[in-house]
């Protein structure tokens, strides 16, 4: 059987690299950036003032001076003319200072008057001025190859005027999910049928991981019908990657098998579990496409753990994202392994009241037990040649909360 570590480098090597695109700045957030971008200007772009007040001349204000109140900055003027000696302009908070002003006096600590103002309190020189370049200087680097772009970063990217950003662009996967049995939620089940989860699922953990998706309706267990759709679908461009969940085992109805082991998709059996078998390589199409194919396993758990384990890690480096956290936690109970077989048990994490991370075992080991996966936070991760874990002992694990 093909160890854990070299099918995730088989998939690593399938999906495709960073790839950078100018997007808008309202559609980057959580993207990372593709490359430095300097600042087209400086901010602030002029000197301007930090409290609704007076501008004057420091030397011609002292306390209890009057002074005629020459003319109005509301924030947005553009005219502004220079302060005449011995006068005060009456300035909003971020209007540009006026040429000859060298203070500003906060409203609080004068009278307020409009055509002549009383100073209470003397200001000092530069107080309360935000001069122009004090939060960046152009041409200086403002964003950061490399940087995740978050909420602040799109503020001060729109500041600087920039209506785009480059950015390491998402990937897009088409999800499929295959099986007769399958129907859609809301539809009335008959004997013999379930309800499609695993498309959703899957979907759902790809734009988790950052990536975009979507779900190209199931189809029957039919070879041909199966080609024909991701035929389709492919023509129609746009897709990075194509991931399958089902139809990989060993049985009379593997329609993803069946449909593609003859056109460039290796099948293997990988020694873990949940999630032995596995399926991955590039299919070309009539029309001289040729896409990336990952085919997981059918069962929900075995479907998700191998997205974890596997393809999530590929994804998140092909746009410049960390991956999952890992870290050491003590077992809260014994756990027994299957030899020759790298465990990924559904577990809870919790640091415990001495600071300490312990873990404990969410369910059972069965595959179908969606409900106890639903439950868990993390992965415990346990090496291929381990049996047991006795209670207490250290156990890697890797956290699965966003």
């Amino acid at each position: 059987m093909r160890s854990v570590d070299e099918h995730r480098a088989a998939i690593a090597a399938l999906v495709p690299g960073p790839r950078a695109v100018d997007v808008p700045v309202a559609d980057a957030l959580g993207l990372v950036l593709a490359r430095d971008v300097p600042a087209p200007l400086s901010l602030p772009p002029f000197t301007n003032s930090a409290m609704d007040g007076y501008a004057v001349r420091a030397s011609e204000a002292p306390a209890g001076a009057v002074l005629p109140v020459a003319f109005d900055v509301p924030a947005g003027r553009t005219d502004v003319p220079a302060l005449a000696p011995g006068a005060a302009c009456r300035i909003m908070t971020g209007a540009p200072v006026p040429d000859g002003a060298d203070a500003i006096v906060p409203v609080e600590r004068t009278d307020g008057g409009v055509e002549r103002v009383r100073i209470d309190e003397a200001p000092e020189p530069g107080r309360y001025f935000r001069a122009a370049g004090s939060d960046i200087v152009a041409g200086d680097t403002a964003l950061r190859g490399g940087e995740t772009v978050r909420p602040a970063l799109v503020g001060f990217a729109a500041a600087l005027g920039l209506t785009t950003v480059p950015v390491l662009a998402p990937l897009h996967v088409a999800v499929l999910s295959t099986g007769s049995e399958l129907v859609e939620p809301g539809t009335p089940l008959r004997p013999g049928q379930i309800y499609e989860s695993n498309a959703p699922m899957l979907a759902a953990a790809i734009r988790e991981a950052g990536a975009t998706a979507e779900i190209v309706r199931f189809v029957a267990d039919d070879a041909d019908a199966f080609l024909a759709r991701l035929a389709e679908r492919v023509a129609a461009g746009g897709i990075d990657l194509v991931v399958t969940s089902g139809g990989v085992s060993a049985g009379a109805y593997e329609v993803v098998k069946d449909a593609l082991a003859d056109r460039g998709v290796e099948f293997v059996k990988v020694a873990m579990q949940p999630g032995m078998p596995q399926g991955c390589g590039t299919v070309g199409f009539d029309d001289g496409l040729r896409v990336p194919f990952v085919t997981f396993p059918g069962n929900p758990v075995s479907a998700l753990v191998s997205f974890e384990v596997f393809l999530r890690p590929a994804l998140r480096a092909a746009m410049g994202l960390p991956g999952r956290p890992r870290r050491s936690a003590r077992l809260a109970e014994a756990v027994e392994s299957i030899p020759g077989k790298r465990q990924y048990l559904r577990g809870f994490l919790r640091t415990e009241t001495d600071g300490t991370d312990s873990v404990s075992v969410v369910g059972g080991p069965g595959s179908h037990y969606l409900r106890w996966l639903s439950r868990a936070n993390c992965l415990m991760d346990v090496p291929a040649k381990v049996e047991k874990l006795a209670a207490g002992a250290p156990v890697d694990v890797i956290a699965l909360d966003p």
